[in-house]
């Protein structure tokens, strides 16, 4: 207990002393300090969502253990933490030689240079929410892979790469059951706003989850896992939508569901708001003509051009009748 008194007495003396020297080297100081806290930040934002997370959780206690040990006199702890500390670095190099090659290649897309995208990532949104909405009507199953701050390659057995522009028929088409299709049993996997892969296999959860899921929804929930992918998935037997995001499953989600979920989670709300009223525009537009019409249960099955005469002609009826 005294040294532990002792620590938080030398601890205070040291603020104390701080804080009383020039102001400019309080301040450079300071600034410092700022750059670093901002670094270590952003590499807690580069490995989050992913099993780097853990093993940097792991080491920072090491650490932790190594100084508490070296404070209170634990020499057997602190001569064997001090032989992994002499190899801190390479440790660091080795367990996160993935994410720091991601990072490396990301620094020039950061936030600062993505105010251009939302306009093309909202488009991304829409045509995979059409062609969820197609294949749940059809009872055609799907898989679709949003990838985002953590890379698939490791985690994934790769398919047929495309590196195509996502669009509801490519995306759809894919997906068609067929014997000459190989792509349509694995996941779509979208990287950067492109169609990346198709036919991919996706590693399966090992949660204990409903026994109802099948193996697509067992597929979706293991990288959601994993990593901090987004996972839409088309159920063929029960012709159901459904979202898979950090190892939870949102299930039965109709078309403005599925897109005001799937903005949620890539927008923050200002931005989700914004990308969504265009979709809302058209959702009330599209519910103001269904007041407009009277019959509006009635599912027609005269020919367009035909209807559109029986209706004018109704129309003229009525006029005729009201001036009468």
């Amino acid at each position: 207990m005294d040294a532990v008194g002792q620590f938080f007495v030398e601890l205070w003396g040291a603020l104390a002393g701080f804080f009383q020297r020039d102001l400019g080297e309080v301040l450079r100081d300071c600034l410092d300090i700022g750059l670093v806290a901002v670094l270590i930040y952003w590499g807690l934002v580069i490995i989050r969502g992913t099993r780097a997370m853990q093993m940097a959780a792991g080491l920072v206690l090491l650490f932790v253990g190594y100084l508490v040990s070296s404070r209170l006199g634990l020499i057997t702890i602190w001569t064997i933490l001090d032989s992994l500390v002499t190899y801190f670095v390479l440790v660091v190099v080795v367990i996160f030689q993935a994410d720091i090659r991601r990072a490396l290649m990301r620094v020039g897309r950061g936030p600062l240079f993505r105010g251009q995208r939302t306009a093309r990532e909202t488009a991304v949104i829409e045509e995979v929410v059409k062609a969820a909405t197609a294949l749940a009507q059809k009872r055609i199953g799907g898989l679709v892979v949003f990838e985002r701050e953590a890379e698939l390659n490791e985690f994934i057995e790769s398919g047929t790469v495309l590196d195509a522009s996502v669009s509801k028929e490519l995306l759809y088409s894919i997906f068609i059951p067929s014997f000459e299709n190989p792509m349509h049993d694995g996941a779509v996997i979208i990287r950067d706003g492109r169609v990346w892969q198709a036919g991919a296999f996706l590693p399966l959860t090992g949660g204990s989850h409903d026994r109802t899921l099948g193996t697509r929804h067992r597929a979706a929930l293991g990288i959601s896992e994993e990593t901090d992918a987004v996972v839409v998935v088309v159920s063929e037997e029960r012709g159901a939508t459904s979202l898979c995001f950090n190892g939870n499953i949102v299930r039965n989600l109709d078309g403005d569901s599925l897109r005001d979920a799937l903005f949620g989670l890539f927008y923050r709300p200002q931005k989700a708001a914004a990308a969504a009223a265009p979709a809302a525009k058209k959702k009330k537009a599209a519910q103001k003509k269904k007041k407009k019409k009277k019959p509006a249960e009635r599912t027609s099955l005269v020919p367009d051009d035909d209807e559109a005469a029986l209706a004018s002609a109704a129309a003229a009826r009525s006029a005729e009748e009201s001036h009468g």
